[in-house]
């Protein structure tokens, strides 16, 4: 009986709440109950919206952005030595010395690697720098037939360094010879690069008509279908972009010639790749791009430095980069001939170094000479 008086009061209530569901009454609690959820669901809007202007619009919530920024980059770079689980790789380099250092100032050395028929050596040889206190960018090429002292070794030209000894020994000559610090290097060999110009779609790079018929007529783009470039722009892909770079026997649209063309060359087609990347505006293009371009990078920073490297450039807002080339000109000789090396470049070594000094650490020329006359004591 108690079973069935249950049953029946479970039927009415069912049918209770039918009947409510049918009525106006109900109606106005399932709009009220609506307007409720569209209140929360603002709410949250809201709440989301204070977030991503707590970590944009407060240094405390940027530096959350540069620690996951780091480590998406340190993940995906390739690293000197091999990654322990769990831990970062640091560099074994010793602190320099001899050099000239300052605190607002991060000097990054960037190469590329060539390696046809066995041989490893370092055609382009550049020091990206940030300084933080004129909030600027500069890239610096140093001329790879630069003819240097080379820790262990006989004196050779500058590209040699990094065959002998890896990218601690190319790093161990640039501070040796131009005396600066350098904080880290990133290196990438010529096949990566091709491969990172096409991940970006191409870039865009203006040609003069003596360039392009170069180009057209010589085997420096390796593939002969590519050999259809023009004067004016073109939107050129990896192997004619890895083409454009290595040209040094004719002049640059500007009138540079053979290794300071192929350096000027070299600054262009970075900028093109840097216009090129940043041309996408969608975050689910960009991601992707960078993941793979990064695999073909090697470094040997760690995560923190990769972190405070961002933090300087968005912390300063910097935007442009400035360009600078060593040797100076009027401060080198170009002999066929010096001390059994074929046409070296041989550096006034004191007019390179003040002036490198002036360009990277924003000293002026009293001061450049002040800092190269304490180290060389």
């Amino acid at each position: 009986m108690k079973d069935k008086y249950t049953e029946e009061l479970l039927k009415k209530q069912v049918l209770d709440i039918m009947d409510e569901d049918r009525s106006p009454q109900t109606n106005k609690k399932g709009k009220k109950k609506k307007l409720k959820g569209l209140k929360v669901t603002g709410i949250t809007l809201l709440v989301i919206l204070a977030m991503l202007l707590l970590v944009v619009g407060t240094k405390p919530g940027r530096s959350l952005l540069y620690k996951v920024a780091s480590r998406f980059v340190y993940t995906n770079v390739q690293h000197n030595t091999p990654e322990e689980e769990g831990k970062e790789v640091f560099s074994n380099r010793k602190p320099s010395e001899n050099v000239v250092r300052e605190d607002y100032v991060y000097n990054y050395l960037i190469f590329g690697i060539e390696e046809i028929g066995g041989a490893r050596n370092t055609d382009a040889i550049l020091i990206g720098s940030v300084n933080t206190k004129d909030g600027k960018l500069k890239l610096t090429s140093l001329l790879r037939d630069s003819y240097v002292e080379i820790p262990g070794y006989k004196a050779n030209k500058l590209n040699s360094a990094y065959s002998r000894g890896g990218a601690d020994l190319l790093i161990e000559t640039i501070e040796k010879n131009y005396k600066i610090q350098i904080d880290g290097y990133a290196s990438v060999n010529f096949k990566a690069f091709e491969n990172i110009v096409d991940l970006l779609g191409g870039v865009e790079i203006e040609l003069g008509k003596e360039e392009a018929n170069y180009l057209n007529k010589t085997n420096y783009i390796s593939k002969k279908s590519n050999r259809n470039v023009v004067p004016g722009v073109n939107k050129l892909n990896g192997n004619q972009v890895m083409g454009y770079v290595r040209v040094r026997k004719v002049k640059t649209l500007g009138g540079a010639n053979y290794d300071y063309g192929r350096v000027v060359r070299q600054q262009r087609a970075l900028g093109a790749m840097l216009d090129s990347l940043m041309s996408s505006r969608n975050i689910l293009k960009i991601i992707p791009i960078s993941t793979q371009a990064l695999s073909y990078v090697k470094t040997d920073l760690s995560q923190r430095q990769i972190e405070k490297m961002m933090e300087a450039v968005i912390e300063n807002k910097m935007t442009t980069m400035e360009t600078f080339r060593v040797p100076v000109d009027g401060a080198f000789d170009a002999p066929k001939k010096y001390n059994g090396i074929g046409y070296p470049i041989v550096l006034d070594w004191e007019t390179n170094r003040i002036e490198l000094y002036q360009f990277i650490y924003g000293y002026t020329k009293e001061e450049a000479k002040a800092a190269l006359d304490k180290i060389n004591k």
